[in-house]
């Protein structure tokens, strides 16, 4: 899994987070994105906090974290 860029601010990551995780669990999935860039929350934690599989957060985080290096 990607890393961000370590000139990235926590603030400059949020704000990408924010505009570009978008649709219909748009907040869950920018939940999650956040809570495993900003806290380090593994997968297993994630997927048992937000109820769902660990390849569903796994997809999530991914699908995410490309949408953010996009845009960055």
């Amino acid at each position: 899994m990607k890393s961000m860029p370590d000139n990235l601010s926590r603030s400059d990551i949020q704000r990408v987070i924010d505009e570009w995780i978008i649709g219909h669990h748009a907040e869950r999935d920018r939940a999650i994105l956040a809570r495993r860039l900003f806290d380090g929350i593994c997968l297993e934690p994630l997927a048992e906090e937000f109820d769902l599989s660990v390849p569903q957060v796994k997809r999530i985080i991914q699908k995410g974290t490309d949408k953010i290096y996009k845009h960055l």
